[in-house]
């Protein structure tokens, strides 16, 4: 299936940093609750990420990541989940965050 250029622009994908990372109490697959910062224009959202098969909360805080930011929210395990972080599985299953590979100012856009 193909899209239009068009469809592609209104997903928004933005790059944002953790800093604040903890395991979701209460999610029936282990994730972490996130808070990120998308600076100063959009701010900081929350997420719940399943990234507990490679990623140490403490790894987390300071990482940039990709993330759909004008997702609908979605209630999981209580917790309300802003956006959604980006990422792909390894060879055994487990998320590995999509992420720039230099530093980029929080909120820049992907395109």
């Amino acid at each position: 299936m193909t899209i239009e250029f068009d469809d592609f622009e209104k997903v928004d994908i933005r790059v944002g940093t953790i800093v604040y990372a903890q395991p979701l109490a209460g999610a029936r697959k282990p994730a972490y609750a996130l808070r990120i910062d998308f600076g100063p224009e959009i701010g900081e959202r929350a997420s719940s990420a399943q990234l507990t098969g490679r990623y140490a909360p403490e790894e987390l805080i300071g990482t940039q990541i990709c993330a759909v930011i004008n997702f609908a929210p979605k209630r999981i395990a209580g917790f309300l989940s802003e956006v959604l972080v980006l990422g792909a599985n390894d060879f055994d299953g487990n998320v590995i965050l999509a992420r720039p590979q230099y530093p980029v100012p929080n909120g820049t856009r992907l395109y």
